[in-house]
Order: structure tokens, then C-alpha cells, then sequence
């Protein structure tokens, strides 16, 4: 039996305590590890307290750490004098914000869920609980009596509703849209129209606008050295952005570690087609400068509100793009995918069973095929959508132009709940998939339960079924569309079995996400970077590429296509047999230069026309070649708002 088992049938009262090599700032670490997460987690839902004082539990020379933890339950706090009473975890407030951060971005489905407001175990700010004011003793069993009946209240289902055994009436909403692409394709059958139904002008508008603006910014910085690879910038343009797209979707399908060695012209390499379409350093410098936001300069008190800025015009494009060309099937399901990254950042996700373990989570709403929606990224708890009610926040956000058409909508144990199946009913929407025993108003009758294998048990209320089944382990569902009826399904390997109707239908139709991430494991062409919001990019541009594949085999008149056929197609038109000449004109970038040594060796320095413009006295060593009467001009800010001004 689990630690945790063994305690919850014990009984009071509980000594916990141990070398449990765990970090929690809850239990006074200064730093947390996915073990402390476990731990503090475990020791919130069977209501411990923390007995730790905040002094250091191993010293060694000048090192001390907080590995050793010590939790008690409620019958040894009634017996201690009230300043050393030790505190219920949850509910001291010395530790609120960092409880929060734990409970709100503990993601992995092997946690319990406390951030869902769904959840059992909410996080109470409760303040006069177990506080140095009682008179007495029988006033601390009189409330802790009230506190276990109200819990108990809560396991029963005791919340206003009755759940009942007898079949119900479920719910039954006609599905008023159709599936259909909201744009006419008739006279454009090849590949490479459906890709630019989704690369249209507007999105390639963006990434040129904003790479020539950080490129700028860029040049700035490093000064127009010599030898930087920066100082050969001359702006790019639509035509060149997108056969810069086609070379990077290109390393997919040849795929190399170094970029660099697509240029190499060594026998063992020699790919001709890289080189004839853009030199590696002209590829190079366009990666260096591949933008698409503004920057925002922050410090102290200039600090940005959404964490996503850097790629949140590319998000935005996608959703809205997906939303005005494309309507969806009736199913559809919701899950969260993983994009490597093992670099610093504070949103950063650990999640056991995906392929990607550490990495940047992106929330999605896809057909069963694995076409994509809508997509969120979750940049931790201060996002709109984090903190109480996280999950429910999510599905309500990525079903928000969707609701009130009679979708049914597929999700795993992280986002189900009695609330959440209650709130999409309101909406016309259906929701079936797996539950955790631990949500809020779940039967104590389904939890409780014994069964042998094939046996199955559901209670409904207002709509909604709730209902555990033993297959080689305990399942437990929910469903607002279907009954708790035993159907024939086929598994992969073709042998049938019965199942409960909920169960059957959610392996049918819950398989989107992970067929999108397979499909996007084939070919791709992500790289290793130091810059997060760079992969991100890239990566919205896969997905947009995996989205115009699946409509074009949906939609066009003839044969469908493999993925690997459906790419060489579209890298065929986007990179011609015989590449056009690029004419780029001398005079299209400025770029700042020194005016030299004088006689006497000293470097030649002159008034910044800009800020004698503005009666300021200001010398500077650069001006600008390009510009009449060649201006002498502060390298910043001055240069780049003197051309900003030009016409």
C-alpha cells in the first residue's frame, strides 16, 4: 500500500517525518523540485500540517539545506499551545503566493488537480481556522466537527443536487452548423493554393515588416562592425520571406544537425539547392533577424502583461485565420501538446507521459484527425487564463466562437468536472471523457465502489453521468451525451470487447492532438535556439502547414496526397527549377559608417544634425553615406528616428 493510503486509513492521530530529499517553499525551501510538488500536494488533500519552524534541517560547513520534512495531522495540533501550532498547508498565509504558484502549474496528469475550480482540495485563504483565539477545547472539536460534516456533505454529492441510480433523459442538442471550408476552392486544386489560403499576404506582411524593424534594431546594437555577419544587412522583402519559409520547411525534409553544412560543398554533403536560392549567410542573418512583435524595452517598472508578446500576432493570426476559412465537425477534442525546450524560462512545463517532457505547452482544440482549430500557450498563472479555475478557463476560452452549436467535446481527467459538464450544458455543448475520482461533487457511491472486471456503476444528476468501469484498472468517466450503456468495440489488434458507451467514443475521437504531434514528428524543422519565442514561430508555421495538408486532402478533386508528396509539391512551386535573380538596390538600406581618423591619428567626430535640430550640442563619429549632404548622425538613437522621418 502507498504512503498515502496507508495514512488515509490509519486514522488520527499522524506523525509524518522524514529525509524526503524534497524543496517546497511551503515547507521553507528556498528553491521546489517536482518532489516537493508531489509531497506538498499529498500532504494538502489528507489535510496535514506542516511542522517545520524554517530553520535549516542539514548543515554541512557553510551549506544548509530544507530536505527533512515533518507533517502532523489535526488531533496533535489540538494538544499543542497556540503560537507552536504548526500550520495547515494551504491556509498559512506567509506562504500564499508560492502555494499558488505550486498548485497552479503542478500540469502533469500523474498530480491531483488543485488548480481546477472543479477540484476537492481548493486552496482556502481562510484565516480564522485554527487560529491562537479559542477559549477552549471543545470549541476546536465543535468547529473541526462542522468542517469533517461539511466534507462529508461535499463526497456525498450533498451540494443541492441528488444523484440518483435510475437512468435519466440526457441531453439532446442538434448540431445547427456545418462542416465546411467558409471559402471557395473550386478553381484552385494544387498544393501550393492551399497553402497560401493560410500563408496569406497579411501573415508574410507581418514577418517582413518585423524582421526588417529588429534587423535595424539589431545593426544598431552591434554597430556596423566588420566583422559581423549583421553589417551585410540590406532589408528583405515578401518574395524572399517566403523562399526563406521553403528552405526552412526544406531541412525537414532533408535533415541535418548543422545548418551550416547545407551549404558545405564537400562531396559528402553538396546540396546545390541551398545555394542556389540564398547564400548561407544571407539565410543566416535572416534567421538571426526572424521576428514577429515588436520589442518592448523592460525594466523595474516597464514590465510586459502578457508573457506571449513576442509571438501573440502570431497566435492571433492563426486562430482568426482558422476561424474565418474552416468551420469543424460536430467532435472535436481538446488536450495539451509539448514543444521541446529545456532552456530557462518561467513558463516553462514538465509533464511525465508526454514525448517531449520539458517544454513550452501549448493548449489545443482539434478534430479528431488531428487538424487544429485553435491553440493556446500557457505562460503560467498570471496569464487570464491561469490561477482558480484554470482548466475550465482554458476549455471555455478555446470553445468560445464554438459554443451553442451542439458540438460534442472530447477531454481527459485534467479539464473534466461535475462543474465544467454543467456549464457546457448551459451552453449547448456536449463533454465526455475520463474524470478523477477527487473532482468536487463526484458520488461517493461511484468512488466508493468495488467492482470486478467488466463491471461498471454510474449515478446521474441534471444531465450528467458520471461513472466508473474496471478494466485491467478502475476508469472513471463522465458524459452529458451519452448513457452508461456496455457496447461492442474494436481495440487496435481487431478483438472485441464491451465497453461503456462514454469510453468507446472517447477512444474514437480523442486520438486529434496526438495524431497532429505525430504527424509533425515525421518531417520537422524546428531547431535548437536560445530564443523561445523563435522556435514557438516556427513552429505555428509547421502547424499551418499540417493544417493547408489536411484541408487540401479534404476538399480537392482527385487523388489524396502522402504528407511527404504533399511538401515536395508545395516546395516545387515555392522553390522554382530555375531561381529568379534578386535585385537588390544599394541605396534601399542605410547603413551608418565612421568618418575616420583625422591627421593627428584621433577619430574625426561631428555635430549630430539631429540634435543640433533640437538645439542640443552632441557629437558623433558616424554618418550616413546614403542620405544628401551625407548627415552625421548619434548611432542611438538618432539614426534610426532620422530615417524613420524620411518619407
Amino acid at each position: 500500500m502507498s504512503t498515502e493510503g496507508s495514512i488515509r486509513t490509519s486514522g488520527d492521530p499522524v506523525v509524518l517525518a522524514g529525509d524526503f530529499n524534497a524543496k517546497s517553499p511551503v515547507l521553507c525551501s528556498p528553491t521546489t523540485d517536482i518532489r516537493g510538488e508531489h509531497l506538498t500536494d499529498m500532504a494538502a488533500s489528507l489535510n496535514l500540517n506542516a511542522a517545520n519552524t524554517g530553520s535549516p534541517t542539514f548543515v554541512r560547513g557553510a551549506s544548509e539545506t530544507h530536505i527533512d520534512f515533518s507533517f502532523v495531522s489535526d488531533a496533535i495540533v489540538q494538544r499543542l499551545p497556540g503560537p507552536s501550532r504548526p500550520k495547515r498547508i494551504c491556509r498559512n498565509s506567509n506562504y500564499q503566493q508560492q502555494i499558488e504558484h505550486i498548485l497552479f502549474n503542478s500540469d502533469s496528469d500523474e498530480n491531483n488537480d488543485l488548480t481546477d475550480s472543479g477540484s476537492e482540495y481548493e486552496c482556502a485563504n481562510i484565516e480564522d481556522d485554527l487560529s491562537d483565539d479559542f477559549e477552549s477545547e471543545d470549541e476546536i472539536n465543535t468547529i473541526q466537527r462542522d468542517n469533517s460534516q461539511s466534507l462529508t456533505n461535499i463526497n456525498n454529492g450533498e451540494t443541492g443536487f441528488h444523484w440518483q441510480e435510475e437512468v435519466i433523459e440526457m441531453s439532446n442538442f442538434p448540431f445547427t452548423k456545418q462542416n465546411e471550408l467558409l471559402v471557395s476552392m473550386e478553381d484552385k486544386q494544387n498544393p501550393i493554393d492551399y497553402i497560401f489560403l493560410l500563408f496569406d499576404d497579411n501573415f508574410i506582411n507581418l514577418l517582413v515588416h518585423e524582421t526588417n524593424n529588429y534587423a535595424e534594431t539589431e545593426f544598431l546594437r552591434v554597430g556596423g562592425a566588420p566583422r559581423s555577419r549583421i553589417s551585410t544587412w540590406k532589408p528583405t522583402d515578401n518574395e524572399e520571406m517566403l523562399t526563406f519559409i521553403a528552405l526552412i520547411i526544406h531541412t525537414g525534409t532533408i535533415q541535418i544537425n548543422r545548418l551550416n553544412d547545407y551549404w558545405k560543398t564537400h562531396h559528402l554533403f553538396n546540396f546545390s539547392c541551398f545555394s542556389n536560392y540564398m547564400s548561407r549567410d544571407r539565410f543566416l542573418n535572416l534567421m538571426r533577424c526572424f521576428h514577429f512583435a515588436p520589442n518592448v524595452e523592460t525594466n523595474d517598472q516597464n514590465i510586459p502583461d502578457d508573457r506571449s508578446y513576442k509571438i501573440r500576432p502570431l497566435i492571433t493570426y492563426f486562430n482568426n485565420k482558422m476561424n474565418t476559412i474552416y468551420y469543424p465537425k460536430k467532435e472535436l477534442s481538446l488536450d495539451e501538446s509539448m514543444v521541446l525546450w529545456r532552456g530557462r524560462l518561467q513558463f516553462r512545463q514538465y509533464i511525465q507521459n508526454k514525448r517531449h517532457k520539458y517544454g513550452i505547452k501549448l493548449y489545443m482544440l482539434t478534430e479528431p484527425q488531428g487538424l487544429i482549430i485553435k491553440f493556446a500557450v500557457y505562460v503560467g498563472i498570471f496569464d487570464d487564463l491561469g490561477g482558480k479555475g484554470h482548466a475550465a478557463n482554458v476549455v471555455l476560452h478555446l470553445m468560445s466562437e464554438k459554443l451553442n452549436n451542439g458540438h460534442a467535446l472530447y477531454m481527459d481527467n485534467f479539464y473534466n468536472s461535475f462543474d465544467l459538464a454543467s456549464k457546457l450544458i448551459e451552453k449547448n455543448t456536449f463533454c465526455t471523457g475520463t474524470l478523477r475520482l477527487n473532482r468536487k461533487n463526484t458520488p461517493k457511491d461511484v468512488v466508493m465502489s468495488k467492482l470486478k472486471k467488466g463491471e461498471t456503476v454510474a449515478r446521474y444528476s441534471q444531465g450528467v453521468m458520471i461513472g466508473k468501469w474496471k478494466d485491467k484498472r478502475d476508469v472513471a468517466y463522465i458524459s452529458t451525451e451519452f448513457k452508461n450503456n456496455m457496447i461492442l468495440s474494436k481495440n487496435r489488434n481487431g478483438k472485441e470487447q464491451l465497453k461503456p458507451e462514454p469510453i468507446s467514443n472517447y477512444n474514437r475521437f480523442m486520438s486529434g492532438i496526438d495524431r497532429q504531434d505525430q504527424m509533425n514528428s515525421y518531417y520537422p524543422f524546428t531547431r535548437k535556439t536560445v530564443r523561445w519565442y523563435k522556435k514557438i514561430g516556427i513552429h505555428i508555421i509547421q502547424m499551418l502547414l499540417m493544417n493547408s495538408f489536411y484541408l487540401y486532402n479534404q476538399y480537392h478533386v482527385g487523388p489524396k496526397l502522402s504528407l511527404y508528396d504533399y511538401r515536395l509539391s508545395v516546395l516545387g512551386e515555392l522553390l522554382p527549377k530555375h531561381p529568379k535573380p534578386r535585385n537588390v538596390s544599394s541605396n534601399a538600406f542605410h547603413i551608418p559608417k565612421t568618418l575616420g581618423d583625422g591627421k593627428n591619428g584621433r577619430t574625426i567626430r561631428k555635430r549630430c544634425q539631429l540634435c543640433y535640430s533640437k538645439k542640443l550640442r552632441k557629437d558623433t563619429s558616424y554618418f550616413c553615406p546614403e542620405c544628401p549632404n551625407q548627415p552625421s548622425l548619434c548611432l542611438e538613437p538618432c539614426f534610426k528616428n532620422f530615417h524613420q522621418k524620411k518619407p
